[in-house]
């Protein structure tokens, strides 16, 4: 960490942040704290409120705890997944927000750090941990899991068209000798396509993705903490979310139009009972502007949602 120089941009911040639409005097919370973009805007807008933000990784904590700091003394970093929000919050004596901000996906610095194993572009021991501390990697997954797992996450999680050719090759390579490092799978990857599935997108992206969501059990988490947020948030609290691939985006898209229209049973009746009224009401939809993904390749494939709480 010492004289590491951090060179990350945060996607969509002022729009994340703006659309909290934030209360000197709030509870706000940063889910990803990641290296601190969100955080530290937050940080400046909430004079007498508070921040509480969540990360799983040693290197982001240490670094963003001496970042905001320069700021404000009004926050809290918990080190844990982002899963535990409302008994992590609970444990404070926190049970209501008054907004929440996610930006999900792997920050630069973790794919710009070789040893952490996210990069299909550097050799190193395949890992994609977000938590260190735990035992679970990737090399678990691609050393471990049976072919038709393999195939299933592949496709589920990558939306990998040669799935089941990249799960057959892994399996067969994996019986001579384990697979140790990310270039060795990125070899048997570029094996299992045809060379024209190449050329538009480096062929171990999707499978890449798809191994790191099963490592950190990215889409059952996030399920799970939409909907714990959801139940914490005051009124006129809002929770703004940047996804980075179709899977995430649908997820959260699904539960956010679930919380905010009408039941189609009710939508058609002429007067509809207040008890059965959403609660809350979609905001925003946006995508990076031309200039802000010229400025940041990343910001390509983000997109932001934000929800309302408008009824207790």
């Amino acid at each position: 960490m010492k004289g590491l120089i951090i060179l990350h941009k945060t996607v969509l911040l002022n729009e994340a942040i703006d659309n909290l639409n934030i209360k000197e005097d709030g509870i706000y919370v940063d889910a990803t704290l990641g290296f601190g973009g969100h955080s530290g805007l937050i940080l400046k807008r909430v004079k007498r409120g508070f921040l509480f933000a969540f990360d799983q990784d040693e290197m982001a904590i240490e670094y963003s705890k001496k970042k905001l700091s320069e700021i404000g003394d009004n926050f809290e970093i918990i080190k844990s997944n982002f899963v535990n929000l409302k008994d992590e919050l609970n444990k404070r004596n926190i049970d209501k927000i008054d907004g929440i901000v996610f930006d999900l996906g792997v920050s630069s610095p973790q794919l710009d750090i070789p040893e952490r194993g996210f990069s299909y572009h550097n050799d190193a021991p395949l890992d994609m941990r977000m938590d260190r501390d735990k035992d679970f990697s990737a090399y678990d997954v691609v050393n471990s899991y049976s072919y038709n797992d393999l195939v299933r996450i592949l496709r589920d999680y990558g939306e990998e068209k040669y799935a089941s050719n990249i799960a057959n090759n892994i399996v067969k390579y994996r019986n001579e000798k384990s697979i140790d490092t990310t270039l060795e799978l990125v070899e048997i990857i570029k094996k299992s396509m045809p060379y024209k599935a190449m050329k538009d997108s480096h062929p171990a992206r999707k499978t890449f993705q798809a191994i790191r969501i099963e490592v950190n059990d990215e889409l059952n988490v996030l399920k799970m903490a939409l909907e714990e947020a959801l139940d914490m948030l005051n009124v006129g609290g809002r929770i703004s979310v940047i996804t980075f691939h179709s899977l995430e985006d649908r997820i959260v898209k699904e539960i956010f139009n679930k919380y905010s229209r009408v039941d189609s049973n009710l939508s058609k009746l002429p007067f509809i009972p207040k008890e059965y009224l959403p609660k809350y009401k979609l905001i925003a939809n946006i995508t990076p502007s031309k200039e802000e993904i010229e400025g940041n390749n990343r910001a390509r494939s983000s997109r932001l949602r934000v929800i309302e709480r408008i009824e207790d």
